[in-house]
C-alpha cells in the first residue's frame, strides 16, 4: 500500500509539472512552431534527404515552403521500403526500427509508417504525459494513480527477413512503453500483444475483472465490445458493479457519438469521456477542456503543421498555409513534418479549427470518401476495386453505388450497408454479397481485422436498387447534371436514409 501511494504521489508530481510547457506553447504558438521547425531542419541535415534538399541551407520557414515538395505514402512508399530493409540516414537520421501499419490510400493494401525513437519519445509518450496531466488539473481530486488503467492494444509482428518490426501503432507503443507507464497499465504486455482478438479478449477479462480499473484506454469500438463481454460473463448491469472506482476514459481512432447512449447505458453513475487525436504519424491533439471535446494541438512535439484549404486539394500548386494564416471554421487538410522523417506528408485528414490561442480543432474527416465508424478506413479506391472484381466474378454489372455504416447496438456488430443499381444484376445476390466481403478484405487490411469472426462487423447489407432510384434521388435533391455525383461512401447515414426513404 505504501508503494502504490508513492508511486501514486512522484506520478502525480511530475504529471502536474507538464502543465507548465502545454501552458508555454499555448501562450507562444508560432515561436514555438517555428523553433520545432528549425530544430527538425537540423537535425536531419546530413541524412539523404537533408543533403538532397540543401537543409544546411535553410534558415527560415519560406525557404522550407519553397524547397520542399508535399507529397503524400504513394511518393514515399520505395524510400520507406528502402528503410524497412535497414539502410541508414534516410529521412532521419539513424536506423528506424518500427513502422506502425494501416491501410493505405494507395494501391498498397497497407503502408507502413515509420516511427523513430525520438517520436516515440517526444511525440507519442510526451503527449500521453500531457493527456495525464491536463485531467489531474481539471480534476484536482482524482484519485486514478491509486488503481489500474486498462489498455487495449494491437499485435505486432516481426519482419524477420530485415529484422524490423511492423504492427499497430498501439501495441509498438506497449512493446517500447517506459516504466512509469507500464507500472500502472494492465494487462500484461503478453496478453496485451496477442494477436489473436477472442484469446486476447478472454485473458484480458481474466486479468482485468477483480483489479482497481480506473481508467480505460483505446478504441471506443473495440472496448465496448470488451465491456459488454465483461457483464455478460459475471452477469452484471452496468461496469460500476465491477468497478466502483472507474472513473475515466481516454478514447480516439473514431467518434465517439454513435456509440454514447450503449456507454450510458454500461456506465449509468458519472464517468470522464476525454477525446485524443492520436495516429500513425504522430500525437496530435488531446482534449484539454472538461466540459469541450474540441481538441488542444499539441505544437511541441516533434510535428510541425502545415494546412491546405479543402477546396484547393486537387489543385496542382494548392494553396498551403502554416499555423499562423490558418481562419477558424475552415475545413483544412493537415499537412506534417515529424521527428520520424515525413516531411510535408499529406496525411489525408481533414479538421477545422474552433479556436485559436490556443489552437483548438476538431476532426471533420479525410480528404476523401470514406467509412471509418469502425476503424476499418474503408476508402472509395479500395470499393470501387472491389466491386470490379466482383462483377467480373459473379458476370455482373453496376450502375450506381453508395454505402454507409449500420452502428453497432447492444450485443449487435455493426456492418456496412450498400445500395447498388445494376444494369446486370448477378444471378445469387448472396454469392455477389460474399464475394464482394472478401475482395474488400484482400484490398484493406483494417476492413479485414474488423471482419474477424463478425467481432465489430456483420458480412455487408446489399439493397437492390429499383432502375432510375439514384437518378430519381439526385432530382429530388436538384442535384442532375454533371458536376454533381452519387457519393460512394460515407462515414455516417445521412445518404443511405435519405436514399432509402425515396425507394
Amino acid at each position: 500500500m505504501i508503494i502504490n501511494y508513492l508511486s501514486e504521489y512522484i506520478t502525480h508530481y511530475f504529471l502536474k509539472k507538464r502543465i507548465n510547457d502545454i501552458e508555454l506553447f499555448m501562450r507562444y504558438p508560432i515561436e514555438t512552431q517555428n523553433k520545432l521547425l528549425t530544430k527538425l531542419i537540423v537535425y536531419a541535415k546530413n541524412t539523404e534527404f537533408g543533403n538532397k534538399y540543401k537543409f544546411h541551407e535553410i534558415k527560415k520557414y519560406k525557404q522550407f515552403f519553397e524547397r520542399i515538395p508535399i507529397c503524400k505514402y504513394s511518393d514515399l512508399k520505395i524510400t520507406i521500403d528502402r528503410i524497412r530493409k535497414g539502410e541508414k540516414n534516410i529521412l532521419w537520421p539513424g536506423k528506424i526500427k518500427w513502422f506502425a501499419k494501416s491501410s493505405g490510400t494507395t494501391a498498397s493494401r497497407s503502408k507502413y509508417i515509420p516511427v523513430s525513437t525520438d517520436s516515440m519519445k517526444y511525440g507519442h509518450y510526451k503527449a500521453g504525459k500531457d493527456m495525464l496531466s491536463i485531467y489531474i488539473h481539471n480534476h484536482s481530486k482524482t484519485k486514478i494513480f491509486f488503481g489500474k488503467a486498462v489498455r487495449l492494444g494491437g499485435s505486432y509482428t516481426i519482419n524477420k527477413f530485415y529484422n524490423t518490426f511492423h504492427g499497430d501503432l498501439s501495441s509498438i507503443l506497449i512493446k517500447n512503453l517506459p516504466f512509469w507507464a507500464e507500472n500502472i497499465c494492465i494487462p500484461r504486455k503478453n496478453i496485451a500483444l496477442m494477436s489473436e482478438w477472442e484469446n486476447k479478449l478472454n485473458n484480458l477479462i481474466i486479468e482485468t475483472w477483480n483489479k482497481d480499473v480506473r481508467i480505460l484506454l483505446g478504441v471506443c469500438s473495440w472496448m465496448l465490445i470488451f465491456l459488454e463481454k465483461l457483464l455478460k460473463k459475471f452477469n452484471k448491469h452496468n461496469i460500476h458493479e465491477i468497478w466502483p472506482n472507474i472513473e475515466v476514459i481516454f478514447h480516439g481512432g473514431m467518434n465517439l457519438n454513435p456509440y454514447i447512449i450503449q456507454y450510458k447505458k454500461i456506465f449509468p453513475n458519472s464517468i470522464n469521456y476525454y477525446n485524443v487525436y492520436s495516429a500513425s504519424e504522430g500525437f496530435f491533439a488531446v482534449q484539454d477542456q472538461s466540459n469541450n471535446e474540441n481538441l488542444l494541438l499539441l505544437l511541441n512535439h516533434g510535428i510541425f503543421y502545415e494546412f491546405i484549404p479543402i477546396e484547393e486539394i486537387h489543385n496542382d500548386n494548392p494553396k498551403i498555409v502554416p499555423i499562423e494564416n490558418v481562419e477558424l471554421n475552415k475545413n483544412y487538410a493537415m499537412v506534417i513534418s515529424t521527428n520520424s522523417g515525413l516531411w510535408r506528408y499529406l496525411t489525408g485528414d481533414t479538421i477545422k479549427f474552433t479556436s485559436i490561442l490556443p489552437y483548438r480543432i476538431v476532426i471533420t474527416g479525410r480528404t476523401c470518401h470514406y467509412i471509418n465508424a469502425f476503424g476499418e478506413e474503408l476508402i472509395v479506391e479500395n470499393s470501387d476495386k472491389a466491386l470490379t472484381n466482383t462483377c467480373v466474378k459473379t458476370n455482373s454489372i453496376i450502375h450506381e453505388y453508395t454505402a454507409g455504416p449500420i452502428y453497432m447496438k447492444g450485443e449487435k456488430s455493426g456492418s456496412h450497408e450498400w445500395i447498388i443499381e445494376f444494369k446486370k444484376c448477378p444471378d445469387n445476390i448472396i454469392n455477389f454479397r460474399n464475394i464482394l466481403d472478401e475482395e474488400l478484405k484482400k484490398l484493406n487490411s483494417d476492413y479485414e481485422i474488423k471482419r474477424y469472426k463478425n467481432l465489430i462487423l456483420n458480412p455487408p447489407v446489399i439493397h437492390v436498387a429499383r432502375k432510375g432510384l439514384f437518378y430519381d434521388w439526385l432530382k429530388k435533391y436538384n442535384k442532375l447534371g454533371g458536376q454533381n455525383k452519387i457519393p460512394r461512401l460515407s462515414n455516417d447515414r445521412k445518404y443511405i436514409d435519405s436514399i432509402l426513404r425515396i425507394d
